[in-house]
């Protein structure tokens, strides 16, 4: 009771504020010839974070979360390619470089570092998330810091991988399934591989009615930590995704098993996100997110969150979001956050 009640306080103090907004644009690429001109463009978060949590002492206050500059574009109308460079935060580094020939809907081949293809989320910019981070899941099973202690990869790695949809249907000739397939070193981001396995990684998604899939993902592969130990990484998530007309519906659970469940235990993660638009400026988004690292209740996280989005415009977006705590794992399990981020974009 408690916590529905919070989740409603913090509905009613964000349902004050205005704002204006857009539809995020797709990637365009305007043709001269036989390539695009290059698209250069870019994005940045700032934040200001505040935290009751035992320890963290008001929380990290003001800051800049990431600076993100790319460009992109196609060759011979068949050959899309893209280099994202991070700053910010941490070393600047490359977040993405890639080749992708995509002549054909149904099949498609991309080589370089790119997202994994695990989980509906993983793959989302930061601007379509809708709250204020990625989930737990994304978080432990993706590559956003991993549950084997893998640091921060974006949930990105380097391989190769094919994906395509096929079976169009219905009177909008929407497509029935969607699947990807990829190879990768499995160390991340700007990492040789450390051995001569590689992970596979896969996903097989169903379209019954258009903007909403229903998917499964898995994952078998190793990792090597900095001792060189080898740790394998065998896992399986599920989950749906609903976006249409602005109103949205997500929600995935993720597993380890195989030889991952015996080495490190049986941890699972699980979040189920909804957003529903007030106006075409404001969208409120309540999520609950869970992490579990021996899958059961005595060692479980959990997030309640409340948002609201307002955005002036396509490429502005401002964030209020309110964080209720309950981490079985420390001596005061609960703690409360107020998230507020701004998104530019040119």
């Amino acid at each position: 009771m408690k916590k529905i009640l919070i989740l409603a306080a913090a509905f009613l103090f964000c349902a004050g504020a205005y704002a204006q907004s857009g539809e995020q644009p797709e990637y365009s690429y305007k043709q001269t010839g036989f390539q695009s001109a290059p698209k250069v463009g870019g994005y940045i978060i700032g934040s200001y974070k505040y935290s009751d949590k035992e320890g963290a002492h008001g929380g990290p206050g003001f800051g800049l979360r990431l600076i993100r500059l790319y460009v992109d574009g196609s060759i011979f109308n068949d050959f899309k390619y893209r280099i994202q460079f991070q700053a910010g935060s941490g070393t600047p580094h490359v977040k993405d470089f890639y080749i992708e020939w995509a002549k054909y809907t149904e099949f498609s081949v991309k080589f370089g570092q790119f997202k994994r293809a695990f989980t509906f989320e993983n793959p989302m910019n930061p601007w379509d998330v809708g709250v204020g981070d990625f989930s737990f899941l994304v978080q432990k099973f993706a590559g956003m810091g991993d549950r084997l202690g893998e640091a921060n990869m974006g949930g990105r790695d380097l391989g190769l991988q094919v994906q395509g949809d096929l079976i169009p249907i219905g009177s909008d000739n929407h497509n029935l399934l969607h699947y990807q397939l990829g190879v990768y070193n499995g160390q991340g981001i700007n990492l040789a591989d450390a051995d001569t396995k590689k992970d596979l990684i896969g996903t097989l998604q169903f379209q019954p009615i258009k903007g909403l899939k229903l998917g499964v993902f898995g994952w078998k592969g190793n990792w090597i930590n900095g001792a060189g130990t080898s740790l394998k990484r065998e896992r399986v998530s599920a989950g749906l995704s609903y976006d249409v007309n602005n109103w949205t519906l997500r929600g995935e659970y993720a597993t380890a098993v195989g030889e991952e469940k015996k080495q490190s235990g049986a941890a699972d993660a699980f979040y189920i996100t909804a957003g529903v638009p007030v106006r075409d400026w404001l969208k409120f988004y309540v999520k609950w997110d869970e992490f579990r690292s021996m899958a059961n209740s005595e060692t479980s996280h959990d997030m309640y969150s409340a948002v609201a989005n307002f955005r002036l415009h396509k490429n502005l977006n401002f964030q209020l979001e309110y964080r209720f705590h309950h981490d079985n794992l420390l001596e005061k399990p609960e703690y409360n956050e107020l998230w507020f981020q701004a998104y530019i974009r040119f």
